[in-house]
Formats: C-alpha cells, structure tokens, sequence
C-alpha cells in the first residue's frame, strides 16, 4: 500500500508541474487561435474618461525623471490626465525631481510621505486623493504602475479605450524587457516573462479571465478599486481577484507597450520572488473560492495557471523524496538519480562554466527554473513566520 501510495505521489507530483508549465498553456494556445480580444471600445477621444495615474516610488532618483517623462508625454487629453505620486520616505533625491515636475506640471499631485508604508499603503492614500478631485465610477480609470516602466506615448489611450465594455474591471499592459545579456540570469528571466505574457493574452481572448497583470503597469476601472491590507506583498494580484468577486473581466493589451529593465543579479532574483511568494500564499489563502473547486471561472485558469505553479517546490520535492524510496525499483533508482543530478550537479555546473565564461542557454534556464523554485520555498517560511511589513526596496536594474 505504500508503494502505491508514493507512486501515485511521485507520477501526480510531474503530472501537476507538465499541466502548469505544458499543457495548460498549450491548452490556451489551441483555444486562442485565429481569435482576438472582443470588447466594446471609446472611438471618438471625447469620450475616453477621467484618468488616475497612481504611482508610489522610493528612493528612484536614477529613473523617477524618465518615467515623468514618459507619463506627461502620453498622447491623451491632458485636462483628463492626473499624476498621483507617492514618496514612501525616500532618502535619495528622489522627492526633489518629482517636486520640480510638480512645479512645472499642474497635473502632477505630489505625496512626500515621512512615514515608510509599503507600496500597498501609499496607493491607498493616492486613489483617495484621486478621488477628491474626480468621482470614483465608470468614468473614472485608474492607471497603477511601478517607476521602474516607462510607455510608450500610446499606452494610456490602448489601456482605457476597452472601458467602454460595461463589466471590463481591468487591463493590462505589455511588458518589454531590455539589457538581456548571455552572461547573466536575464535571458532566462526575459523568456520566462515572456510566455507568461503569452499565457495572459491567451486568457483575455478565451475568457477575459487574466489571472492578474504584471503589476508593473496596468489600468483598473476605479469603482473596482478596493482598499488593500497594510500587510498584503502582491497588491495587484489582490485587487484582480477582489474585482472577479464582483463580477469584473480582465484582460491583457499587447499595443499597450511598456519597457522595464530585466533583473540581472540572480541573488536580487531570488530575494524578489521568495517575497512574491509570500504574497502569493496570501491571496491563495484569502481567495480560496476562486480556485476550490477548480472548475467553472475563474477557479479553473487560477487553480491552472497560479496555485499548481506556486505549490511547484512541494511537486519537486515529493519526486526526489519519492523516488528514492522507491528504489528498490530500478526505474525508479535511475529516476532518482537523475533527479539528483537536475536539481544539484546541472546548477554546479553552470556555475562553474560560467566562471569560465562559458554560457549554454539550456542549463541557464534549468538553473533558473530551480532557483526561482527554491526561492518560492523561502517565501513559504517567510508565509509561516508572518508577514508584519510589505515595505520594499526597488530593484537593481540595469
């Protein structure tokens, strides 16, 4: 019986990691073909509404001047564009470029908080503040994005225009990474992303279902907007679920083009993700009834698509562990050890080729599936110990 018991283990374990990372998004792909996202769409530029840029920043002095830039270049109205910047207690010069362009710029409302909060508190405060100067509804859109993404001058208008569609809650704008280079994490990282980027298309087409953008820059109709824990780490993941609750749609826009440097540093990597990973279990724990049971939507794309991939550490770990009490069976002595040699001798061994400036693109990415795996598993213990903060500090970006 408990041979038995660990061989359904070890073969459910890789089915549940070739589903998430295989089969679900070739699954998409065969039902996304030859279709394209249908929503009603503003034509005439005088009935695109109201638009909240909600940005909260820290210590972005060396890019903060190039996404002002960007956002008042933005090819929209700009009696109807608003700029809502949120200081979370920079100690850099951050605060005095962003007051210079609020002098110059009397759509730039300017928020120098002296007070850390994290991400999650200062747009709270910058969607109230949006709120005193235009009401909250249909005709009122929140753009959220991140410093560290610039857009193109079309992206406000590609991102809005869909809110005509009476229960579209969401958009989401496409991510174009830059710097890649072949001696470092960031090729890996830009072919990762950019399947994701795929796999979200894919459901905006079938369902209108995408389960959560990028975070980095996306548009959210403001009646949607729901105030988020003070100690919540993804808070574009919880407002996506919040705004499905309610009945919302989202979907993904590719014309709506932003840049952001690629992460480089695969130890900024790991740190990044153990972090989202501990937001991830949040929401997986606060949204069980969008996932369970994992039928009807959108419980099948996040069970689908998010919970088996974040649960991929355990799907890891169960094949090891399995296969080497199972071997007494040869297969699965030859399966263990070849599992052995995945997981610990490949990444040594990139390491070492690395060293010598040799770069095999294959072995990157397999050591950086198990790295970003292993950095979910930190983000476990983070879950378990307690999330008391949700401050951030940006990224190294080059």
């Amino acid at each position: 019986m408990l041979e038995f018991s660990l061989k359904i283990l070890f073969w459910g374990s890789g089915l549940a990691l070739v589903y998430a990372y295989l089969l679900y998004p070739l699954l998409l792909a065969w039902l996304a073909r030859n279709k394209v996202i249908t929503t009603d769409k503003f034509v005439d530029v005088a009935d695109f509404p109201q638009v909240s840029v909600l940005m909260a920043v820290h210590n972005e002095e060396g890019i903060i001047a190039a996404k002002l830039r960007s956002l008042v270049a933005q090819d929209y109205p700009p009696h109807q564009l608003h700029l809502y910047v949120g200081s979370d207690n920079s100690n850099d010069q951050t605060n005095s470029i962003v007051a210079a362009f609020a002098r110059q710029y009397e759509n730039i409302h300017f928020f120098p908080f002296t007070k850390r909060q994290g991400k999650p508190g200062v747009i709270n405060q910058l969607a109230a503040a949006a709120e005193q100067n235009y009401p909250i509804g249909p005709g009122h859109v929140f753009i959220i994005t991140d410093a560290s993404v610039l857009l193109k001058a079309g992206v406000t208008a590609a991102l809005v225009r869909h809110f005509k569609h009476p229960d579209l809650a969401i958009v989401d704008a496409h991510m174009l990474h830059t710097g890649m280079v072949q001696e470092d994490i960031s090729a890996s990282e830009n072919t990762y992303i950019s399947w994701e980027g795929k796999l979200k298309y894919h459901e905006s087409v079938v369902w209108k279902k995408m389960i959560g953008p990028f975070g980095g820059c996306y548009a959210l109709r403001s009646d949607f907007f729901v105030r988020v824990p003070d100690n919540y780490l993804v808070d574009d993941f919880f407002i996506t679920m919040q705004a499905f609750r309610r009945g919302g749609l989202a979907i993904n826009e590719p014309q709506a083009i932003c840049y952001e440097s690629v992460g480089h540093e695969i130890q900024e990597e790991f740190k990044r993700k153990a972090r989202i990973s501990a937001g991830n279990l949040q929401n997986m724990f606060a949204f069980t009834d969008l996932w369970l049971p994992p039928w009807g939507l959108p419980n099948f794309a996040f069970f689908s698509h998010k919970i088996l991939r974040w649960l991929g550490p355990i799907w890891l770990i169960l094949l090891l562990v399995c296969a080497g009490l199972l071997r007494d069976n040869q297969m699965y002595e030859w399966l263990f050890v070849m599992l052995g040699v995945l997981f610990f001798l490949l990444p040594l061994l990139d390491e070492g080729l690395m060293r010598l400036q040799i770069h095999w693109s294959l072995l990157r990415n397999v050591r950086y599936f198990l790295t970003m795996n292993l950095a979910l598993l930190a983000g476990y213990f983070h879950y378990i110990k307690g999330i008391k903060s949700n401050v951030w500090q940006p990224p190294k970006r080059q």
